[in-house]
């Protein structure tokens, strides 16, 4: 199967920056998309980034336009989440979700990691 870890989370200031990683490891064929998802007390959980390994193209929430930016390694199986100028709303729990082709398997599953808290105090 496939693991997805976290890391990277913590607790800043308003204003600070984090960087979050996402390390996919296990039977990886190839990986589609990245996605980092946050989830807040209390509500939905709401996607933030999205990037395809292939192209590097990158998509985000308006919410975190201009603030996150998500990358990857290819080589490493690893995806970041640079985020700048983060605000008391940034805080969640942030996962990540890899759309992956598992050797022996012909489709595309989704898996997810265990999530990484961010906390920002103003």
């Amino acid at each position: 199967q496939v693991q997805l870890v976290e890391s990277g989370g913590g607790s800043v200031q308003a204003g600070g920056s984090l960087r979050l990683s996402c390390a996919a490891s296990g039977s990886i064929s190839r990986i589609n998309h990245v996605q980092w998802y946050r989830q807040a007390p209390g509500a939905q959980r709401e996607l933030v980034a999205k990037i395809f390994f292939s192209t590097g193209s990158a998509d985000y929430a308006d919410s975190v336009k201009g603030r996150f930016t998500i990358s990857r390694d290819n080589a490493k199986n690893t995806v970041y989440l640079e985020m700048n100028s983060l605000k008391p709303e940034d805080t969640a729990v942030y996962y990540c979700n890899a759309v992956v082709l598992t050797y022996g398997t012909d489709w595309f599953s989704g898996f997810w990691g265990q999530g990484t808290q961010v906390t920002v105090s103003s």
